[in-house]
């Protein structure tokens, strides 16, 4: 289970990083583009690509089980 959280959390830290080179680059906001400005959904994506860099950020830290 936590193998797949972390590949899902993973590709959306994925997403959220190539959108922020969008918005750096050329002021383009892909989510804002496909969604409407700050709606529920953009706002939802944006909080589901937060907390996923926290998951990894935490997860890194964390002792693999394997080489315990």
């Amino acid at each position: 289970m936590k193998n797949i959280i972390h590949t899902i959390a993973f590709i959306l830290v994925i997403i959220g990083g190539l959108n922020w080179g969008l918005i750096g680059l050329s002021g383009f906001d892909l989510v804002v583009f496909i969604f409407e400005p700050l709606s529920l959904m953009t706002r939802l994506i944006y909080i589901l690509v937060g907390l996923s860099a926290l998951w990894l950020l935490i997860t890194a830290f964390l002792p693999d089980k394997k080489e315990a």
